[in-house]
């Protein structure tokens, strides 16, 4: 069996290929992650994030590459891989007709800890994450956040080196969503490390020690958030249109400041732009042509680009944002796409 290598990273990946019948959901893709750190991997539905992940959590066989969980072969060493790990996925994994305390004292026990361990470490979680006071009620009773944050208690029963996080706070609301981000920064902090894919562009940009971007299966970015944010380059000049009717025309009257094609946010009615160093000047201008073209806006802002803006310059696309709620129905989904063209379908890949 090999043995963990404390110089090296705790996951590392090199050329994992996984198809589905004609759909290359991943296509060699190369990564590492430190011990105690945060990866966040990005992408939209139909990249390849969920399947990289199933991989590495041993759900799933590779058709090619090497996957290693602090020295363990995913593929060789199945069971050694899942001793030091957890994995919360995109659905909460509890038994809804069980209360919060047992789901937790049950996984204890399969995780072979003692029936006092199990206790005791059941009640540790139950404060860490809040949910004392509804410890005794049925799962099935508890809102989207609560049941987000016991799977996320579940995921920790056994105290796991390497903690895998698949899009954990879809579907939350803002309260609730940065009340995980809190925790993640406590588990991190604590030495765990932890592998996040997500389709929030902010979270990442919270949360992640470094961000790999992936699209149609292949990893097309790899950086820090701000060395990633650099390769798009000079500043966003970006503003709200008080008339929707007028989108296209405010994107038309800018067109000519901007070093690519205005990005149309059409749920918000903005517009932005990217304009290189010219700060001020660029904003000066924006606001002449806008208003010699007899558009009225709204919030007009210079400001350095965001990962939403690093995605879009690099894939053509913005990572798509589907809000679930916890009743799971189906929210908007936000796209962003550039003047001009249809927005590209973003939906070719397994998830």
């Amino acid at each position: 069996m090999t043995t963990s290598d404390s110089s090296g990273p705790a996951i590392l990946v090199e050329g994992l290929r996984k198809s589905f019948g004609a759909v290359q959901a991943l296509r060699g893709i190369d990564f590492s992650v430190g011990r105690g750190k945060i990866l966040g991997v990005l992408g939209p539905n139909g990249a390849g994030k969920t399947t990289a992940v199933r991989i590495l959590t041993t759900l799933v066989r590779p058709d090619g590459g090497t996957a290693l969980i602090e020295g363990r072969d995913v593929v060789r060493q199945p069971d050694a891989v899942r001793e030091i790990i957890g994995l919360a996925g995109q659905s909460a994994a509890i038994q809804e007709e069980l209360t919060g305390r047992e789901n937790l004292e049950i996984l204890g026990r399969l995780y072979h800890l003692s029936k006092a361990r199990s206790r005791e470490r059941a009640a540790e979680l139950l404060e860490r994450f809040e949910l004392l006071d509804a410890a005794n009620r049925p799962a099935r009773t508890y809102s989207g956040g609560m049941a987000r944050r016991l799977d996320l208690a579940a995921s920790l029963v056994a105290e796991p080196a390497v903690l895998f996080l698949d899009e954990p706070t879809t579907g939350l609301d803002p309260r609730s969503r940065n009340g995980m981000w809190g925790i993640i920064r406590d588990l991190v902090s604590g030495g765990t490390t932890l592998l996040l894919t997500t389709q929030y562009l902010e979270e990442a940009d919270e949360l992640a020690d470094e961000i790999i971007v992936i699209d149609h299966g292949k990893i097309i970015a790899a950086g820090t958030s701000e060395t990633l944010k650099d390769k798009v380059g000079g500043d966003v000049v970006d503003f709200g249109v008080v008339d929707r009717a007028r989108l296209q025309a405010a994107a038309a009257a800018v067109a000519e400041l901007s070093e690519t094609a205005p990005m149309i946010d059409a749920d918000d009615a903005r517009v932005s732009i990217r304009v290189g160093n010219r700060g001020s000047r660029a904003v000066v201008q924006t606001v002449r042509n806008l208003d010699a073209a007899g558009v009225e806006t709204t919030g007009l802002a210079l400001r350095r680009p965001s990962l939403d803006d690093v995605f879009l310059a690099l894939t053509g696309h913005q990572a798509a944002e589907d809000d679930t709620g916890s009743d799971g129905r189906r929210g908007r989904r936000r796209r962003r796409r550039r003047s001009g063209g249809p927005g590209r379908d973003d939906r070719g890949g397994a998830r």
